[in-house]
């Protein structure tokens, strides 16, 4: 069975300056070598006709939303990392928000929690997500547990339009991090690009 990309949306999570360029406050060492296939992934989600959402963080200046292991660092006169409104919490070049795609605040690792990200996917008709972005055992994983827990029919995570610290934990060898993905390794870009090209299935991921 051909997949329905039209049931399909394309998660960019967390591709802004304050996470993504060099001296950033929330620096993710590896976000940087992502950008290029983040760009070509939305570029194939568009030609595909996949929902694209870009879910980012913007954050009260004074940090009265953000967890509470981070709001050391948003004092008066200091602005915080992705406050609303900084060039901090712009997308890196080369990401653009266009007509027709739909921009998601959220102020916790998790897409899908206290956002209304879920409704608008259900009122769109999407049953399955394909997710890009940093970081992999935050704001990725969570979301990807998130998904499946509200029964999204395939959760596909693109491993080289992800990212982390350090590759081990990117990729869940560090032992310290354990296996952070039930079911089939994530995919590589190319491989998500034969995807979409082929129109094979993507990967499922089902709660046992």
């Amino acid at each position: 069975m051909a997949q329905d990309w039209n049931r399909t949306a394309l998660l960019v999570i967390d591709m802004q300056r304050d996470f993504i360029e060099d001296e950033a406050p929330l620096l993710v060492k590896g976000g940087k070598d992502i950008v290029p296939n983040v760009i070509k992934a939305v570029e194939v989600a568009r030609h595909r006709g996949l929902h694209i959402v870009w879910v980012v963080r913007e954050h009260d200046p004074l940090g009265r939303d953000v967890e509470l292991f981070r709001r050391h660092l948003y004092t008066a006169g200091r602005v915080g990392p992705t406050s609303k409104g900084s060039a901090g919490a712009e997308l890196v070049d080369g990401l653009v928000i266009r007509e027709g795609d739909y921009k998601l605040v959220k102020t916790r690792f998790s897409a899908f929690f206290a956002t209304h990200l879920h409704s608008v996917l259900q009122g769109a008709g999407i049953n399955s997500l394909v997710i890009t972005g940093v970081q992999t055992p935050n704001c990725i994983r969570q979301t990807v547990f998130d998904a499946v827990e509200l029964d999204y029919q395939s959760v596909t995570v693109i491993a080289d339009a992800t990212a982390a610290a350090t590759p081990d934990i990117h990729l869940g060898a560090d032992p310290g991090e354990g296996n952070p993905w039930p079911g089939p390794s994530p995919p590589h870009f190319d491989d998500f690009h034969g995807i979409i090209i082929t129109q094979l299935c993507l990967i499922r991921k089902q709660i046992s």
